[in-house]
């Protein structure tokens, strides 16, 4: 069997990975439900650190081929903040309610309101080889909140060429157009070659 672990707990995630992966013929996706593994801390200082962590930590731990990724929002008139920071932008615990209020304070009465998602994804397997992809969605952050979908800041992005913010845009139509599906497109590629090759099949 053809397994790899979604190394994320973030329910939110888990959807949008498993309708982006489910193209990928022959290929049994676990998630924490399936297979338990411990948090990781994400102590890197870009998206790129963070997700090789994450996808080597789970694999060491499990011994499966393990896809992380580490994603977050960079605002201009910030100088790129939340950044790496985006789930703990406001503090820990993790509260997104309480890191969009604070987004839009800091934002307050600025004409530049630009941003971008950007998502890395790694994938790791047991033997050592490590695959990165990346994807970037750029727009702009909203004067308030709108939409009851998505998760995360989605409430407050505007992709470039919409008038809706992420949360008011359907899921499979923003899994057309999010930094995760551009850095999962790519990550398709990979993991269709494994398959092909039969590198797969051995975990």
């Amino acid at each position: 069997m053809n397994r790899l672990l979604l190394g994320t707990k973030n329910e939110g995630k888990i959807r949008e990975l498993r309708d982006l992966l489910q193209q990928v013929r022959g290929l049994d996706l676990l998630t924490g439900s399936n297979l338990g593994f411990s948090d990781v801390e994400e102590t890197g200082e870009t998206f790129l650190e963070n997700a090789l962590l994450k996808a080597r930590s789970v694999c060491a731990e499990v011994g499966l081929p393990v896809l992380a990724e580490d994603a977050g929002l960079e605002v201009v008139a910030l100088g790129g903040a939340p950044g790496v920071r985006s789930a703990r932008f406001s503090g820990e615990p993790v509260d997104y309610a309480r890191n969009n209020a604070l987004l839009l304070d800091k934002l307050h009465g600025t004409v530049d309101r630009r941003a971008r998602f950007v998502a890395v994804s790694a994938l790791c397997l047991p033997d050592g080889q490590a695959f990165v992809t990346s994807g970037i969605l750029s727009g702009r952050i909203a004067q308030r909140l709108t939409g009851d979908g998505g998760f995360g800041y989605d409430p407050l992005f505007v992709p470039d060429g919409e008038a809706r913010t992420l949360a008011e845009i359907p899921l499979a139509e923003k899994n057309r157009i999010s930094h995760r599906r551009r850095a999962v497109e790519r990550m398709v590629a990979v993991l269709a070659a494994l398959l092909r090759d039969g590198e797969l099949e051995s975990y």
